[in-house]
């Protein structure tokens, strides 16, 4: 399935994201490559089957297997450093202080630019709300020579996939025997 004809599936109260979602895909201010693996990245971390199909159908050809590759890693390595480092920063006490102990080897060489793969980890974050790996990974993608419209571009992509995966798991759930009813 293509995104143009998942879109077309959204129901009409959520016609602002389908809107959205084609205004998106076509997003001037970022490269193909950022665009499509900004789009896997949080398609994958919005983790809706249908949504990751689309994204894929859509994204996957025009990249390359190592910007896939990086893409979606960008997704995994950024499920698990932003449970941990959210949760430490809103601990506080010396738990920031306390080294993770987690492998991160992929974040070091991510088979792509590092700008890119940066760019995909802070959408990520977005997705997860991590105030702490947001900070960083907005220092690592600026100092790297991306903008901030580029950065606001990859934010924007975040929200409207995630709210697009929000609206596909509410429509399967509703369409459960006995759901619909009650709705």
């Amino acid at each position: 399935m293509s995104l143009e004809t998942l879109a077309a599936t959204l129901p009409d109260h959520a016609r602002d994201l389908r809107l959205n979602l084609g205004t998106l895909a076509h997003e001037p201010s970022l490269t193909a490559q950022q665009r499509g693996g900004t789009f896997v990245a949080c398609a994958i971390a919005a983790r809706n089957p249908t949504l990751i199909r689309a994204v894929l159908a859509e994204f996957g050809p025009g990249l390359s297997e190592a910007a896939l590759t990086a893409a979606r890693g960008a997704a995994a390595i950024m499920s698990m450093n932003n449970v941990y480092y959210r949760a430490t920063h809103v601990l506080g006490a010396d738990y920031p202080n306390l080294p993770a102990r987690l492998r991160m080897s992929l974040i070091g060489r991510p088979g792509v630019e590092k700008a890119d793969f940066e760019l995909w980890s802070l959408a990520v974050s977005a997705i997860h709300g991590c105030a702490m790996c947001l900070t960083s990974h907005e220092a690592v993608v600026r100092e790297g020579g991306l903008t901030q419209e580029q950065v606001h571009s990859a934010l924007r992509i975040a929200a409207v996939v995630h709210g697009v995966a929000v609206v596909l798991d509410a429509e399967a759930a509703l369409a459960e025997p006995g759901l619909a009813a009650a709705a």
